[in-house]
């Protein structure tokens, strides 16, 4: 092979001719500093960044799809009803958006801002774990600090300190929270047995939303918004805890976890069009979307946590997996966004929901 071959050869497989960007290409481009500070600017910035930064700016495009939906922009279908062809009815029936996350966001400052969204009835069903609602309650009764990841847990339960990452909770919380739960227990068997209330995890955390009539609670306000929140692993926590005490020193109190299950299929079933936004995996993630999958699949989905797939675990799914079991629609508008909640979930929340409609 001659010189100039050879130069020819690595000329064409270095300088290869590309094709021509599609029209609608996006350009990568970030924020120019030199415009000063605009954090409006820098995270509208985000969706032409790149990586995560633009799961990010998708994530906020398909939350406020989610809010800005009608069954208006919809054609009427043969099959709706009166009522459903009725235009005002039309205007006003909503994207039906199912919110889930996992404990150790309610032990954090991330409470704040699912305070607030349920506060402004912003998101329609929640869904959280036995930790995510008793954690709520707990800080009403005393408070989180907090720590640093690397305090030894040896030292700490000899002080009587919990920590939750760099967290740290007094054990005394809890002591607080079995003597506020006991007397609701023993009044809501009162009523099971005297007038026959059939008692389900989300009638237990309507009951105890009302209980707690403290305005930072994120289920005081479910409570008021009437909100439904869903905790099918209940017994999984301290309230699990609660619920052993109070067997055997007042016997009886049963909580029905099946109509619960009745109740959140349903929530989805009957929705026109739904949306999901989860923080988090494991059992918030898969309730909310196998509640889905019995409406073939959600419309909308924001995935938001740091699994990976490779382990084929529930939490570190992508979208296109649920997909495949009817969870999420195929031609559903979906992103995961690959990070830590407490970091983005704030800045989400800046560039959709606190925004005006």
């Amino acid at each position: 092979m001659s010189n100039e071959d050879i130069s020819k050869a690595a000329h064409s497989a270095v300088l290869a001719v590309s094709e021509e960007a599609p029209a609608d290409a996006l350009p990568i481009r970030g924020y120019d500093f030199d415009n000063g500070v605009d954090y409006n600017a820098l995270l509208s910035s985000y969706i032409s960044t790149g990586f995560q930064a633009t799961s990010f700016g998708r994530a906020v495009e398909i939350i406020n799809k989610m809010r800005a939906w009608r069954l208006s922009d919809e054609p009427i279908a043969d099959d709706d009803t009166d009522e459903e062809r009725d235009p005002a009815f039309r205007k006003n029936t909503k994207c039906k958006i199912f919110f889930g996350y996992t404990s150790n966001l309610v032990s954090s400052g991330m409470r704040e801002t699912i305070k607030y969204l349920v506060k402004n009835s912003m998101v329609n069903v929640l869904v959280s774990t036995a930790g995510g609602v008793e954690e709520d309650f707990i800080k009403c009764l005393g408070q989180t600090y907090l720590g640093d990841f690397t305090l030894q847990g040896r030292t700490l339960r000899g002080k009587g300190l919990n920590r939750i990452g760099n967290l740290i909770v007094p054990n005394n919380n809890y002591c607080k929270f079995e003597d506020w739960i006991m007397p609701i227990f023993d009044q809501m068997l009162k009523e099971q047995q005297e007038d026959g209330v059939l008692w389900t995890p989300s009638k237990l955390i309507h009951r105890l939303g009302k209980e707690i009539d403290h305005p930072d609670s994120i289920y005081y306000w479910a409570y008021k918004n009437n909100i439904p929140v869903y905790c099918p692993g209940i017994t999984d926590g301290s309230i699990g805890d609660m619920l052993f005490f109070h067997s055997y020193r007042n016997p009886g109190l049963v909580v029905d976890v099946v109509q619960d299950v009745r109740g959140m299929n349903n929530e989805a079933i009957r929705a026109k069009k739904t949306g999901i936004i989860i923080l988090g995996g494991g059992m918030v993630k898969h309730h909310i979307c196998n509640a889905n999958l019995m409406r073939n699949g959600a419309e909308y989905a924001v995935l938001v946590n740091t699994a990976q797939e490779f382990d084929g675990s529930d939490a570190g799914a992508r979208p296109d997996e649920a997909v495949s079991w009817g969870k999420i629609k195929a031609d559903a508008d979906s992103v995961k966004v690959y990070a830590e909640a407490s970091l983005v979930f704030p800045l989400l929340v800046a560039q959709t929901f606190a925004q005006a409609e």
